[in-house]
């Protein structure tokens, strides 16, 4: 059934839109640069971690950004499109073909979801300077962090548990 072409029409539908439920479901809004701290990083990282860069990329990058357009935050869908497209597939690359199961898996995935986060917390930061200056971008560096972290430690169980069921690529 994996190799189906349902499936794999499917597979990336779901991820798109569990991404774009989960970032518009909990948002908490920042006025300095009228963005907001979401918990769609979780899905990002679920998606990236069992079904690899392609997949998590396409859930982060075309779920964020319709979660922005849908949201209101239209001004944040082509830059949410590159900077969570360039998260999820830099989770699933660094991550790669490993599984969560053992020690080792499990300390890969961490340093995965950090990396991609990492990334985030930069784009973001790097858009941020360009339309609201320094001083605007620095105060959203310690939301984009949290909102990596708080991911991490969501996502990570979950995909473990999903991977045990038997969710893998």
């Amino acid at each position: 059934m994996r190799g189906s072409r349902s499936f794999q029409l499917v597979l990336p539908a779901l991820l798109v839109a569990l991404t774009a439920v989960m970032t518009m479901a909990v948002r908490v809004p920042t006025p300095a640069t009228r963005g907001y701290v979401n918990v769609g990083d979780t899905a990002i990282f679920v998606a990236a971690l069992l079904f690899g860069p392609k997949m998590g990329g396409i859930a982060g990058g075309v779920g964020s950004a319709l979660a922005d357009l849908l949201g209101g935050y239209a001004l944040w869908a082509p830059m949410t499109l590159v900077i969570k497209g360039l998260e999820g597939a830099i989770v699933g690359l660094f991550f790669a073909r490993r599984g969560l199961s053992s020690r080792k898996g499990l300390i890969l995935g961490v340093l995965a979801c950090l990396a991609g986060g990492g990334w985030m917390v930069f784009g973001y930061w790097t858009a941020e300077v360009a339309i609201f200056g320094w001083a605007a971008a620095l105060t959203e560096v310690p939301g984009n962090t949290a909102q990596a972290l708080i991911s991490l430690v969501l996502a990570l169980p979950v995909a473990s548990a999903l991977e045990r069921a038997g969710a893998r690529r």
